[in-house]
């Protein structure tokens, strides 16, 4: 079964409305499980979602998509912080976030030379123009090979 064919049977099972849409695999998707595109009606999907949670978490990432889908073409509360929004979604049984998939790695930590304060960083910073955001004060980069 396809991913659209999976999107209009969770529509039907779950909401007894239809998709009429398309749903397509998004592999660029970071931070987040779906994304609803109101220009067009089609919703995009994140493919890790549903390899590293399994189906039924991915399906409640679905119902999340359909509740703006649904709401939006009804021209009712379709945003995250609308009443019907949040309604349709404790009615369906929606996640209201994705879960997170990976930790972040932080390749660079540094650390104030006043106060102790510590700041990981994916990227170098230029110690020369940075300063803790506490005190004021000189930071230092630690030693970090292979730190998280």
């Amino acid at each position: 079964m396809n991913l659209t064919d999976f999107v209009k049977q969770v529509s039907l099972e779950d909401f007894g409305w239809h998709f009429r849409h398309q749903a397509y695999w998004n592999k660029r998707l970071r931070t987040t499980g779906g994304r609803f595109f109101p220009s067009d009606g089609h919703l995009d999907f994140n493919p890790k979602h549903l390899e590293v949670y399994g189906k039924a978490i991915f399906r409640q990432i679905v119902r999340h998509e359909l509740c703006h889908y649904h709401l939006y073409f009804q021209g009712r509360g379709y945003k995250h912080q609308d009443r019907d929004f949040k309604q349709l979604l404790k009615q369906v049984d929606g996640l209201r976030f994705a879960p997170k998939l990976q930790e972040v790695t932080y390749r660079h930590r540094y650390t104030c030379q006043n106060c102790g304060q510590v700041y990981p960083r994916r990227r170098r910073i230029d110690l020369r123009k940075y300063r803790c955001g506490q005190c004021r004060g000189r930071l230092n980069e630690e030693n970090t090979a292979n730190q998280s």
